[in-house]
């Protein structure tokens, strides 16, 4: 995973959490998973980041790229 690289993950405390790979605190937390998107994105777009979205068992469920992608489709 980038460094770089922001993450929807389910909040200990309820809700979920916006959280830059490696970060200790979270950059925000959101009562639903669909704000916590929201807000993940525009910081991912703003840092030419990933975003990876967790699901609440904290498996992968979504990962979007908004800048160097390392592994861009073929076509």
């Amino acid at each position: 995973m980038n460094k770089r690289s922001q993450h929807v993950v389910p909040n200990p405390n309820g809700g979920w959490s916006v959280r830059r790979y490696g970060a200790e605190r979270a950059s925000g937390v959101f009562k639903t998973q669909a704000d916590a998107i929201k807000r993940g994105t525009e910081l991912a777009k703003r840092e030419g980041a990933e975003l990876y979205v967790h699901r609440a068992d904290g498996t992968i469920r979504e990962k979007n790229s908004y800048g160097n992608d390392p592994h861009p489709p073929k076509g």
